[in-house]
């Protein structure tokens, strides 16, 4: 006999198959995917501004990394400037007209104005192409010449290079409005190749590049009149060398506009900007997918400051990196910011001056050494730059607690400067010193009156310590 044949039964209907999983993207890692907190605001405020108001880091980490490095390189209208009119020493501002007003008079815009950053790029340029007072002469030129950072420095580095090599006030620093074709000057021709976008022995030019960028660079006049200054800026096609010119191993008939875009197209140049963009903003070099990545990023963009600045100030080295030294006037503005305070004092010039930066003189057309800014020479001025601040909140005598402890007094003095973060043995410092200000046999208006002064040196000691000099 056979087997029997089993039954036939149906297959058991089931769910349809889904897609084929697919893992999420992995994170960016050229995009900072911490905390974006109070501390991490603060850094922001200080690398792309001049530090935070009250409440302004609460403000800004609300908005996430995302909206908060949007709403600083994305600034909407014109600036407004918030806070108390300056004056120096009672006196109105007039800074073409009184000397050291420049100098606060800009400094003001660092304190009041809501575009932080937009103040912040026009003083990186003004470091980067290093134009000074002490050369141009005039100071309206100076004035007008940071007013064209402000308009474009969120723009093409194209737009700006174009318009610093023609501006009134780089003509006159670098000998291009006497530039002819009989007696081409270098000076500009040169330092558009070592400082502003090649850089120095790196092979990106030769001695006979410069030569002949000069030549392509000549055709600029100015008059001279007396009591007036220098006016009436111009082109001149008489005065340009119409000549074949050699180039970076390019030929041809080039004027001032082909010297800009043969240094923009030089191989060399991505780099060179990108590195000298974010060492302004992270005291680290980065990385080589980093760097790649934003060289990419800068020629895609064609030539656009904001789209590497961004991805700059969302990088993960520059929230969790090491801090970064703040620049004289960058301190000096972040203290009137702290405390709600404005320009009034012409010692504000002073100081930053000793402590090595003053607005509108660069030392020379290299601009500021950035990695010198704290020695024993300046010290001292960034000492009393934090005075010259604090000096008219200390509390009058015979009005302060004369209870208070070592511990309540450095809260209270950390709490007057918005909480700032401190190492452990900053605060170990400040409270060995609370404890040593007052001593155990003070009573009545002594104590009082030891406890205020005690206030008022720890608020002076913690502004100045090594903490808040960098950020």
């Amino acid at each position: 006999p056979t087997a029997a044949t089993p039954p036939m039964t149906a297959p058991v209907a089931g769910p349809p198959p889904g897609p084929p999983t697919v893992p999420p993207p992995a994170p960016d890692p050229l995009v900072f995917h911490g905390t974006f907190g109070t501390r991490e605001a603060e850094r922001l405020l200080w690398r792309a501004g001049f530090g935070p108001r009250p409440g302004d880091a609460a403000a800004l980490a609300a908005l996430g990394l995302d909206g908060a490095v949007t709403s600083l390189t994305r600034p909407s209208g014109a600036a407004k400037l918030v806070g108390p009119t300056p004056n120096a020493d009672g006196s109105p501002l007039a800074p073409e007209d009184q000397y050291g007003h420049d100098h606060l008079f800009w400094l003001d815009r660092m304190v009041r104005s809501d575009q932080q950053l937009v103040e912040r790029m026009a003083l990186i340029f003004h470091d980067w192409f290093g134009v000074s007072t002490d050369a141009v002469g005039q100071v309206g030129l100076m004035l007008d010449h940071i007013d064209l950072y402000r308009r474009l420095c969120l723009g093409s580095f194209r737009d700006l290079l174009l318009e610093v090599t023609r501006d009134p006030a780089m003509l006159l620093f670098l000998n291009g409005a006497n530039s002819d074709k009989n007696s081409p000057n270098e000076n500009f021709g040169r330092e558009i190749m070592e400082l502003f976008s090649l850089g120095a022995d790196r092979g990106a030019y030769t001695e006979d590049d410069v030569r002949q960028a000069a030549r392509a660079l000549t055709g600029w006049r100015a008059d001279y009149v007396n009591n007036v200054g220098w006016t009436n800026f111009r082109y001149d096609p008489s005065s340009h060398d119409s000549g074949l010119k050699t180039i970076f191993g390019h030929v041809g008939n080039f004027d001032w506009r082909d010297v800009v875009d043969l240094c923009l197209n030089n191989p060399y140049h991505r780099s060179f900007f990108v590195l000298k963009l974010w060492s302004y903003f992270v005291p680290v070099k980065p990385d080589a997918a980093t760097q790649a990545a934003l060289e990419k990023l800068y020629v895609d963009s064609d030539f656009s400051i904001r789209a590497v600045l961004e991805a700059i100030l969302r990088h993960p080295a520059l929230h969790t990196g090491p801090p970064i030294v703040k620049p004289p006037v960058v301190f000096s503005a972040g203290l009137l910011r702290a405390r709600s305070r404005g320009v009034t004092a012409m010692s504000l010039l002073w100081w930053a001056d000793g402590a090595g930066q003053r607005l509108f003189y660069p030392p020379n057309v290299a601009g500021w050494n950035d990695n010198a800014w704290l020695d024993t020479s300046t010290l001292y001025a960034r000492w009393r730059l934090v005075y010259d601040v604090i000096e008219d909140d200390a509390p009058p005598n015979g009005t302060y607690s004369s209870t208070e402890t070592p511990d309540a007094a450095v809260a209270a003095a950390l709490a007057y400067w918005g909480d700032p973060p401190l190492r452990d043995d900053s605060r170990q410092v400040l409270l060995s010193a609370a404890t040593a200000a007052v001593p155990a046999s003070a009573t009545g208006n002594t104590a009082r009156n030891k406890r205020g002064q005690r206030q008022t040196a720890l608020r002076h000691l913690i502004a100045a310590s090594p903490d808040l000099q960098a950020c």
